[in-house]
């Protein structure tokens, strides 16, 4: 990306943050309790990338999703470790493609180890695919548009509605379908 003088990029130490640098498999075993705790800064993150067109003025929220994100691992760590680590190794174990099913057993008891000791159900399902309505505490930023990602115009218009158009020379597209 070519980055002019004009525009001002955050320092490395603002952009430094603890990653979550886990497998797929520990990542698919907590996704929906991860989805569902960190639901309102994530959807605060999304939306401050889709108004600001600019992600340097999202840092600070990236950082609360990653810290969110942390701490439901901690927690998860510090009550469930034993029923997560079964269950994330049945479904790194159990097929090719990180498939759920196979591990339904292993999943149940990982479910009632985080409803019993952080009181966290499992999101039902389709909950992710259900229409929420997100109220969001800040301001929309202002519409100025960012110094990284030039406006260039529209395309090359096409022809006008009342520009004569002949018939096909060779009949329709798609004269197979008739019968």
């Amino acid at each position: 990306m070519v980055v002019t003088n004009d525009v001002t990029l955050p320092e490395i130490s603002e952009l430094t943050v603890q990653e979550v640098n886990l497998p797929t498999s520990i990542l698919m075993a907590a996704s929906p309790y991860i989805g569902k705790q960190c639901e309102c800064v994530n959807n605060e993150f999304m939306l401050c990338r889709y108004e600001s067109n600019d992600p340097r003025t999202c840092v600070d929220l990236g950082k609360k999703v990653t810290s969110c994100t942390l701490s439901l691992f901690q927690n998860i760590k510090k009550n469930c470790l034993e029923e997560f680590i079964q269950y994330a190794n049945c479904i790194d174990k159990s097929s090719g493609d990180f498939c759920l099913s196979k591990c339904r057993n292993t999943q149940g008891i990982f479910d009632c180890c985080m409803q019993e000791k952080l009181e966290m159900e499992r999101p039902d399902f389709g909950y992710f695919c259900r229409t929420r309505v997100h109220s969001s505490p800040t301001a929309s930023p202002p519409a100025e548009p960012c110094p990284c990602k030039p406006k260039y115009p529209d395309k090359t218009p096409s022809l006008p509605d009342a520009a004569p158009r002949p018939p096909a020379r060779y009949g329709g597209r798609a004269y197979w379908f008739m019968e």
